[in-house]
């Protein structure tokens, strides 16, 4: 493929991206309009966000076979018309779950789009610009929530949660054609077969362990609904891991993890992640279940540092290629620990600008180390960057679910069963905040210890 055209196709695809990460999280804003549109319980309405997270989990195995079976432009075209599809059916769904069932065909785009995009970045870009590239890409996947927050809110006040999808379905469809008139050529494929009985495998694990844990928050530990998909999922997981180490060619290659660096990026990637959406889940409930803050309090609390995670998101790959990977993580992890260590003071009382501060000071922290750390562990296994990004992109997502989940449970505990607005649960949410402060403790150890630059880790082998 010419270069021109991989660039076209690039640019196309990280477009294409951006619009499938805003359709992610844009319905939460119109749950209470769902609740009263089709006569549901908010638990209910919920599902139209927490469906879409699961799909995604278990489609990310899979993007390794994708990537290597079929080329860049059936990939751009499949994945954008089931997007499209899923668009249109949301739009004129007469219940909920016909709305649930456009957005399991949006979270299929979302799914096949998202990761293939970070190797389509790494197989048309020389390894050297990765850093810089990622950052670029993470950028545009950054502001899209925040877009998608502020347009949801937007569109929904003023013409209804209807004309969300056909933004969607608009955007797709000049999308599509711009494919059909700049991509002319696709990348090259191979004969990569298809083991069924692993598809299922991972399916079936990825699903079981996130639904159970998403579980959590609304059953607590001991409900069937919690106990029964965690122990599936584990027990197929480990059955799905057994079974790529007897085939020759896998579903995923998980023989990546032998990669000692490789293994510490990704831990380093899920612990973040964990904490980043535990505390995304658990701040709202802070503010306003707690301090007895409004929603837009608790949400202009948290703007500066969605926009600040924006810019470190360029900044941290920047720096990385300056002064190295260490420096910048160790920058992040202090910083993070910085504004963790804050959230351990927080009171009901606490006033509007100290939360401002302190949860900007956490994103930036978050914004540094977050696209360094993805481009660096990648790096460590560039010659397996599409098997690389699917163990990275599946764990990433199973932790994100057990962390919002996780966190929210553990301050209830703390509080003595329920948060309420009272001192118990303030202490609860200090000390949990303790927790999350150690997480980020153990990330700058991680750092210390084992992360550095890659050629100075190849000379000293």
């Amino acid at each position: 493929m010419k270069i021109n055209n991989k660039m076209q196709l690039l640019i196309l695809f990280i477009l294409a991206s951006s619009l499938v990460c805003i359709a992610q999280s844009i319905i939460t804003t119109g749950v209470v309009y769902l609740m009263n549109d089709f006569s549901v319980s908010s638990t209910q309405a919920q599902w139209s966000y927490s469906v879409f997270l699961l799909v995604v989990g278990v489609m990310i195995p899979l993007s390794a076979f994708i990537s290597r079976r079929f080329n860049a432009r059936t990939i751009f075209f499949f994945s954008l018309i089931i997007f499209l599809l899923g668009s249109i059916i949301c739009y004129f769904s007469t219940s909920l779950i016909v709305l649930i069932i456009g957005r399991i065909l949006q979270a299929i785009g979302n799914g096949i789009i998202m990761p293939y995009v970070q190797i389509l970045l790494l197989r048309t870009i020389p390894e050297e610009k990765w850093q810089t590239y990622m950052g670029l890409y993470g950028l545009v996947a950054a502001i899209a929530p925040v877009i998608g927050s502020f347009l949801g809110g937007f569109v929904i006040t003023l013409y209804g949660w209807r004309e969300l999808f056909s933004f969607f379905t608009i955007a797709t469809i000049i999308l599509l054609v711009l494919g059909i008139i700049f991509v002319k050529d696709s990348t090259p494929t191979e004969n990569y077969p298809l083991d069924i009985l692993s598809v299922i495998l991972s399916i079936i694990g990825c699903a079981g362990v996130m639904l159970g844990f998403t579980n959590v928050a609304d059953y607590g530990f001991t409900h069937y609904l919690v106990i029964l998909p965690i122990i599936i999922g584990i027990i197929t997981l480990i059955l799905f891991v057994k079974r790529q180490t007897k085939l020759k060619k896998p579903l995923i290659n998980l023989s990546i993890l032998k990669n000692k660096y490789f293994s510490v990026g990704t831990i380093f990637i899920c612990i973040l992640f964990g904490c980043l959406n535990g505390c995304t889940a658990l701040l709202p409930i802070f503010m306003q279940g707690i301090a007895y803050n409004s929603a837009i309090f608790s949400a202009s609390v948290l703007l500066p540092g969605g926009l600040l995670i924006i810019v470190f998101n360029i900044i941290g790959p920047l720096l990385t290629n300056r002064i190295g990977i260490k420096k910048v993580l160790i920058m992040g992890c202090i910083i993070s620990i910085i504004g963790y260590g804050t959230m351990v003071f927080y009171t009901q009382y606490s006033s509007f600008e100290f939360l401002t501060i302190t949860q900007s000071i956490r994103y930036i922290g978050i914004g540094l180390a977050l696209m360094p750390i993805t481009t660096w562990s990648l790096t460590m296994v560039s010659d397996k960057v599409e098997d690389g990004t699917a163990v990275n992109n599946t764990l990433r997502q199973i932790f994100a679910a057990i962390g919002s989940s996780m966190v929210v449970v553990i301050v209830a505990i703390l509080a003595g069963g329920s948060i309420d607005h009272n001192t118990a649960s303030v202490v609860a949410f200090n000390e949990t905040s303790i927790i999350l402060l150690i997480l980020h403790i153990v990330l700058l150890i991680l750092t210390i210890i084992y992360i550095d630059d890659k050629d100075k880790i190849e000379n000293s082998r």
